[in-house]
């Protein structure tokens, strides 16, 4: 509210013509000046002829200056003698609390509601009323005045006015004596600001106003407030308007109190987590600040490996007294850049911020200072070519002035501070590297009581460790132990609401209880009382059942902690639960139904696959061992190059495994290696290098399977792909990772990687002529050893030996025999039922249609893609002719058979269906 009225009423001109730091944030762009104009306005004192409201700027004037400033307090004093015009020293708004100055507005609009044309003693306590928060208030209601009834008897003394209030409401001599008077009494109390309390010291002081009277009447007495304003005041202070600092008299820190956070304080009131391990770089951090000069350490490690736990582990032993002497007795203060840099829009608000606040750290000499992301000191502040606070800083580092510790990135510092070499001098690093697993684990022990309390239950030893280890194996994009202490905290949050919901027959009890109600008070007011009364039966009945629930869950919460049971547990399998919901990779134990998809995966991709048993067994053996754990950890679930003629099922057992296994074939990354054909294409898989157009967009593969490490990842025809590929996909194969252009490493290790290739279709192609018609088993599989063989022998003279040997198996697919191509087109002519069934059309086909299609798609170097041709050409073309001459219509059945003569022939079953040449079928 406060900001609301100070924007509608000109302060800065009512007292003085200068408002403070704080008061010209809120203030309008109208009342903006520039810098040389307002000090050449505020070097003036202002002289005020009638003491308007606080909307009014006509009634002032400025006087020359004279010529010291003696004759200035001499002329503001003898100004007495005349009794409308005064001098009011711009120090007095300066020291108006953000409470006196709502106040102060609060009584213009009491004024204005009240009909009044002034703003007199009245109307300032009940402005202090109005604001009920400050220690004026407390005050009164300490002694006994309600200040409901304070109000009422200002209001019945005073009355309404006529209405008609103008635009500037000026203040009465009384009430401009008031104000004098607060100043006064704050000088009197030794206080350098301006509050709601000394507003009432003054009211009391002044005796002869309305509102003297009214406190009077009420029981207040001068000498009582003081003595209460007095105690009152050690207890509450409230946040001083006039600079910087926002602190009182006794405040010896007040810049480094706004803008800081006492670490030091913190560990002694216990709110800091402990700070497990991290020995040597605490001790690295003391050894530091103990020298004489360019005492300031600067932590670098990646995100989320601790640094600003170093500073909390600093803190808390400087509170328990385990450092050295040098340090001892110390604080550690955090410093926030941000709320230092915040709200100063003028050229020098800035500097001269962080100038107190590094002469408070000079004169205190017990001051660590902590800079949280102290690469930030690089050009902050550094508008309109001020100077930044780096360069301001920088005197004080390199003297030892300062002790100053600094927390950044390894990216930030190389960005930043390094560029800056007379910045870099000045701090010491200290790396912070990633703690192992190992030493995760130990932080996590040491923190649990902290979680353990905040979510009300309990960590078992078996979630922690998982926490640790899973979120290292499964999240690479950060950095232990922020990982996993976020996986335990998240996990606490799942277990805490899942036992904090209402239990389901509750909830239905209670949904009931409200629609009875409901029905009861309809029929209540369409007097239908016998109905009503029947439901009032019914919902006292609900709300014991209701009840009954609520007392037997607390006797249940009850026994539990008789019998020494904390509550719910955090267990292994919910920490496995947050990494599956976190990055899309089941590690959850397997379930039994998964277990049983897991062990009839053949079966269920040769309903979209035919033949090919040799791929689609050695792709059902890799998943089940990745699934159970059994898989190498360090490098992808499985890595195949399928090679076969054209048309066989190579990508199509790529898209059936993604549809079945991972939840649909949108799930799989598919990459046409035919689009990387040129060298500079190859840097579309990784990103564009730097300078580049579409350096920020990243790479075609690192971003996709950043974005699902868990996938199938499809490289089609890699045989077209420029020799540079398969120089990058040596590290995917062997270690599971590739680093895209900005550095990042992308995680390949949960990704099953099938490659395809038409290299050796010619040699399966001839040798295969007669593999499938009239050969027993064993020749056949003797054939096919003989042509794989040939194949991988053309493979090794086309892809280089270490590429080759990377891969976990090279599958060679065999021909479709015309047996298989069969069981195809009954695949392919289901995908054209369900399209005519969504039509609300019947279809169905004869054997003869059938063997015809078979026959016109059967092409053993071309596989299975003829065949769909041949069902385009003899059953879609038809069934369109059909279609848009209205022959077949939504509702109909169509029977599409082959005629004597050959041709395709479409028959609407509403229409009578004349002799078949073989029984219909439906596929």
């Amino acid at each position: 509210m406060a900001g609301t009225l100070l924007q509608s009423a000109s302060l800065g001109t009512t007292f003085g013509g200068r408002i403070s730091t704080q008061r010209r944030r809120s203030h309008t762009h109208a009342t903006r000046r520039p810098a040389s104009m307002l000090a050449m306005v505020l070097s003036r004192p202002v002289k005020m002829s009638a003491f308007v409201g606080l909307r009014s700027v006509h009634s002032f004037s400025a006087t020359p200056t004279v010529s010291n400033s003696r004759s200035t307090v001499a002329s503001y004093r003898s100004s007495r003698r005349t009794k409308r015009a005064r001098f009011v020293t711009r120090a007095m708004f300066e020291r108006f609390t953000e409470k006196a100055i709502k106040v102060i507005m609060l009584a213009q609009e009491e004024a204005r509601r009240l009909g009044h044309n002034f703003v007199g003693t009245e109307q300032i306590l009940l402005g202090l009323i109005g604001e009920g928060t400050g220690i004026a208030a407390k005050v009164l209601k300490s002694m006994g005045i309600n200040l409901k009834d304070a109000r009422v008897e200002v209001e019945k003394v005073i009355g309404r006015g006529n209405g008609f209030v103008a635009v500037e409401i000026p203040f009465t001599p009384r009430a401009k004596r008031v104000l004098e008077l607060s100043l006064e009494e704050a000088r009197q109390l030794g206080h350098n600001y301006i509050g709601s309390e000394h507003l009432l010291l003054g009211l009391l002081r002044e005796g002869e106003g309305v509102a003297a009277r009214v406190l009077e009447s009420l029981g207040a007495d001068p000498s009582n407030i003081r003595t209460q304003v007095i105690r009152m005041i050690g207890e509450t202070t409230e946040a001083v308007g006039a600079g910087v600092g926002g602190g009182t008299s006794g405040n010896k820190m007040p810049t480094l109190e706004e803008y800081g956070t006492n670490l030091t304080k913190l560990a002694e009131e216990g709110k800091l987590d402990p700070v497990v391990g991290r020995q040597p770089q605490i001790e690295r951090v003391v050894q530091i600040l103990g020298r004489r000069t360019k005492n300031n350490p600067c932590l670098i490690g990646e995100p989320g490996v601790g640094k600003t736990a170093i500073a909390e582990g600093l803190a808390q032993r400087i509170c328990t007294g385990d450092v050295p002497e040098t340090i001892e007795g110390k604080k550690v203060i955090t410093l926030d850049m941000g709320l230092l840099v915040a709200g100063t829009k003028y050229r020098g608000e800035f500097e001269e911020r962080l100038k107190k606040l590094m002469e408070e750290i000079k004169q205190s000499d017990e001051i660590i200072l902590f800079i949280d992301e102290v690469h930030t000191l690089i050009g902050a502040g550094a508008a309109e070519g001020a100077i930044d606070a780096a360069n301001i800083l920088k005197p004080a580092l390199a003297r030892g002035e300062l002790q100053c510790i600094g927390a950044t990135t390894l990216d930030e510092y190389r960005k930043h501070i390094e560029k800056d070499p007379a910045l870099e001098r000045r701090f010491q690093p200290v790396k912070v590297p990633e703690p192992t697993v190992d030493e995760t684990i130990e932080i996590l022990r040491g923190l649990r009581e902290r979680y353990e309390i905040h979510h009300k239950l309990r960590y078992t030893d078996e979630a922690l460790i998982a926490a640790a280890k899973l979120s290292y194996q499964y999240i690479s994009d950060r950095f232990l132990p922020d990982k996993a202490i976020d996986l335990i905290d998240e996990a606490g949050s799942r277990v805490r609401l899942q036992h904090a919901q209402v239990p389901e027959e509750a909830r239905e009890l209670d949904k009931e209880l409200k629609q009875v109600t409901k029905q009861k008070n309809e029929a209540v007011r369409s007097q239908d009382f016998e109905k009503a009364g029947e439901l009032r039966d019914r919902e006292m009945e609900l709300k014991a059942q209701i009840t009954a629930f609520i007392d037997k869950s607390k006797e249940m919460s009850k026994a539990e902690e008789e019998s020494g049971e904390t509550g719910p547990m955090v267990n292994e399998a919910d920490i496995q639960h947050i990494v599956s919901s976190w990055t899309g990779i089941p590690v959850e134990k397997v379930s039994t139904d998964e277990s049983d998809k897991l062990l009839k995966m053949e079966e269920t991709l040769h309903k979209r696959v035919i033949g090919q048993d040799e791929a689609v067994v050695a792709i059902s053996r890799s998943i089940r061992r990745a699934r159970v754990g059994l898989k190498n950890p360090n490098r992808p679930i499985a890595s195949f190059i399928f090679a076969g003629p054209t048309g066989v099922g190579k990508s199509e057992l790529a898209k059936a495994l993604a549809a079945y296994y991972f939840g649909s074939e949108e799930a799989m990354i598919r990459l046409d290696m035919s689009e990387f054909m040129e060298r500079h294409t190859v840097s579309k898989l990784i990103g564009s290098p730097p300078g580049y157009v579409g350096y920020t967009e990243g790479g075609q593969l690192t971003e996709a399977v950043r974005r699902r490490p868990y996938t199938v990842v499809l490289f089609d025809e890699i045989e077209k792909a420029h020799p540079d590929v398969f120089n990058m996909m040596l590290q995917i194969l062997e270690d599971g990772r590739l680093t895209d252009s900005k550095g990042r490493t992308v995680d390949f290790k949960n990704t099953l990687l099938i490659m395809t290739s038409n290299v050796g279709s010619s040699v399966i192609e001839k040798g295969g002529r007669k593999l499938g018609f009239d050969l027993d088993a064993d020749e056949k599989d003797s054939s096919y050893s003989r042509i794989k063989s040939l194949v991988i022998e053309e493979m090794k003279q086309y892809f280089r030996p270490e590429f080759l040997n990377r891969l976990d198996e090279m599958i060679v697919f065999r021909q479709l025999t015309k047996l298989e191509v069969k069981e195809i087109a009954d695949i392919m002519l289901q995908e054209v039922f369900d399209r005519l069934k969504a039509k609300d059309i019947n279809l169905q086909v004869t054997e003869k249609f059938k063997e015809r299609v078979v026959d016109e798609g059967y092409n053993p170097s071309y596989g299975a893609r003829p065949l769909r041709r041949a069902i385009m050409r003899l059953l879609e073309d038809s069934l369109a002719e059909k279609m848009l001459a209205g022959e077949v219509k939504e509702g109909d059945s169509a029977i599409v058979d082959v005629d004597s003569e050959g041709k395709v022939i479409v028959l609407n079953g509403q229409s009578g269906i004349p002799e078949l040449s073989t029984p219909a079928v439906t596929v």
